[in-house]
Formats: structure tokens, C-alpha cells, sequence
């Protein structure tokens, strides 16, 4: 078995805890678990299972050259995690079982997109190890931005929600889960962006020493 391989049934461990532990049923009535549900489903497991598909049959930037562009990847993330976060959407995942599997699967599905667009993909050259770099620091940045306003919000957004974790209030509740955002969530796709900007430099630094 491959490194790789390794890698991506380490994710798929990762989901199974996620997804067959007690989170899903604590995301019911906490947001902080809602959010480390969110976290560890595109910061964590995503990541792993996006290095065990890339370059494979199911590197969805080698099939469809287009779709895994990772500036696209990363707008379309946006739209599905802010999608979910507005007080609507969210309220009726918690109600409603089936919407909490779409809720997942679109977490999963985005987080393999703009995971493997920025490692996967047809080819690692300067540029589209440039466009990964983009993509996964705008993730970052708007992961971050949601993760503060969570953090710093004065009301509760989130209403329906009651934290059954260490006596918090809704509202505690709610500006924790905007802080595992902000850490967990922000810093991942900033790690991911940098570790593609020390491969850059250095290809660059060895292109330039060539005669």
C-alpha cells in the first residue's frame, strides 16, 4: 500500500468518527459541535482523502481541467459554507435529518474540490502550483472572516440552538464555534497555502540555478 493510500484511509477514519460518533447528535443542539463536526469534515478528513485521490482516476482536476481550477474551487466553497451558516439554512439542517446528510456531503464535496484542485490536477507546474497557493489563502480568508464574526458577534444568531457543553450560553456557545472556525478552519487552508508557496520558491530557486 502506497503513502498516499495510507494518507486517504486516514481521512476516511477521520469522516467515520465525524459522521458515526456522537458529533452529529451534539451538532443537534451545539454549535460549537456543529462546527468541529465542519472543521474536521473540510480541514481535516478532506485534505487527507484529496492526497489519497490525487493523481488517480477520481482527481477531478485531471478529468475536468476547468472544474479543479482552485480560485473556482474556493468561490464555491464560499458560497456553500456561508449558504449553510445563514441562520435559516442552519436551523433546518439541525431539524431536519435529510437536510443534515446535504449539509455534510456538500461540506465533503467542496472541501475535495478545492483540495485537490490545488494538489491534484494534471500537471504540478509553477503556475498551477501558483493557482493553488490562490486559492487556498482565499479559502483561509473567508474561513477566518466567518470564524470572527461568530466570534465577535453580541446576539445570537442561532436561536434554536442550546449548548449542552460546560454551561455555556447560546450565545458562548455560538462565539466558540466561531472561534474553532477561526483556528482550525482559517489556519488549515493557510498551512495548505503555504506549504504550496515553500514548493513554488523552491522550484523557482532551482529553475534559476540552471544555466
Amino acid at each position: 500500500m502506497t503513502g498516499r493510500a495510507v494518507i486517504g484511509l486516514a481521512g476516511l477514519g477521520v469522516l467515520a468518527l465525524c459522521w458515526l460518533g456522537p458529533l452529529p447528535e451534539l451538532a443537534n443542539q451545539s454549535f460549537s459541535a456543529h462546527m468541529l463536526m465542519h472543521v474536521l469534515v473540510i480541514a481535516l478528513a478532506a485534505p487527507l482523502i484529496a492526497v489519497g485521490l490525487a493523481a488517480t482516476g477520481f482527481d477531478i482536476g485531471s478529468r475536468i481541467p476547468w472544474l479543479g481550477s482552485p480560485v473556482l474551487a474556493s468561490l464555491i466553497e464560499l458560497v456553500v459554507v456561508w449558504a449553510w451558516h445563514t441562520p435559516r439554512l442552519h436551523h433546518l439542517a439541525r431539524m431536519h435529518d435529510s437536510l443534515m446528510v446535504a449539509e455534510q456531503l456538500s461540506y465533503l464535496l467542496v472541501g475535495l474540490l478545492i483540495w485537490l484542485s490545488a494538489f491534484g490536477g494534471p500537471k504540478q507546474d509553477s503556475t498551477r502550483i501558483a493557482a493553488g497557493v490562490a486559492g487556498l489563502l482565499l479559502t483561509s480568508m473567508h474561513m477566518t472572516l466567518l470564524g470572527v464574526l461568530l466570534a465577535t458577534a453580541d446576539r445570537a444568531l442561532f436561536a434554536h440552538t442550546a449548548s449542552p457543553w460546560f454551561g455555556l450560553s447560546v450565545l458562548q456557545d455560538q462565539q466558540t464555534g466561531g472561534v474553532i472556525m477561526l483556528v482550525f478552519g482559517g489556519v488549515a487552508y493557510l498551512v495548505g497555502a503555504l506549504y504550496l508557496l515553500t514548493r513554488l520558491l523552491k522550484d523557482e530557486g532551482h529553475a534559476t540555478q540552471l544555466p
